[in-house]
């Protein structure tokens, strides 16, 4: 049993980066279509929005409390805002981000693929000599990838200011030295770090919902086994691949 799951472990990922070769193939004829990866920034990106400024507003409240509650006792509050600033830059941040991309643009990408496969859509694509490749799956991928690093931006600033929030007008931290602090500590290092996670991570959720939808049992239940594969697969890997970065930035 446990040699019947490596292989197919195995095979999975071979059939995956045979995959991601295909569509890295496909992905420059795409980009004479930038209406459709527009489209898709749009159904990845804006549509995750609200989700994405809550939690991270949420999440830069609670980093404020709980650094405060940390801080206090060693007696420098006053570096609270460089605290919560590399916090979600470098790590809450994109690995959030990412999680909740996940399961709310990862999910609807694999469906509306999913779909496309059992209805035939796909098939009938191929019949008439168009690439379901090239104007289906590449543009959604484009998409989410460029998606995933502006959604991490955003919740980087939304989580921010929710630390400010506590440690400003409720924990009375001067505001001048919270933002001389977050100033003083935050370096371009940082920013990169934060930014090629949340690039490393948006290839792979997008990857690994494109093909799963592409790749989807044309039944219902097929498309929500593959549904529920892509949230559990992205998630494994973003925490996989943060800890390899992670390691690899010190």
């Amino acid at each position: 049993m446990p040699n019947g799951i490596l292989i197919e472990g195995v095979r999975r990922l071979g059939a995956t980066a045979l995959f991601l070769v295909r569509l890295l193939g496909q992905c420059a004829p795409a980009l004479a279509r930038p209406g459709l990866i527009i489209a898709q920034i749009y159904n990845t990106g804006a549509r995750s929005l609200i989700i994405i400024m809550l939690s991270g507003l949420f999440v830069g409240m609670v980093l404020g409390l709980q650094g405060y509650q940390l801080l206090q006792r060693f007696g420098s509050e006053d570096v609270l805002g460089s605290a919560a600033a590399l916090g979600l830059l470098r790590e809450l941040g994109p690995v959030i981000t990412a999680l909740l991309f996940a399961g709310r643009a990862g999910t609807a990408l694999t469906s509306e693929i999913g779909l496309m496969r059992a209805t035939d859509q796909l098939t009938a694509m191929e019949i008439m000599a168009v690439d379901p490749l090239r104007y289906v799956a590449a543009p959604r991928f484009l998409g989410g990838v460029i998606a995933m690093p502006l959604l991490a931006a955003i919740f980087g600033v939304i989580g921010l200011f929710g630390a400010q929030l506590i440690g400003v007008a409720l924990m009375r931290i001067d505001s001048g030295v919270f933002w001389s602090q977050t100033q003083a500590a935050v370096a371009l290092r940082d920013v990169n770090e934060g930014l090629v996670k949340s690039l490393v991570f948006g290839i792979a959720c997008s990857l690994v919902a494109v093909y799963e939808g592409y790749n989807a049992e044309p039944t219902a239940a097929g498309v929500g086994l593959a549904t529920t594969r892509t949230v559990v697969t992205s998630s494994v890997l973003i925490l996989l691949l943060d800890y390899v970065l992670t390691a690899l930035f010190l």
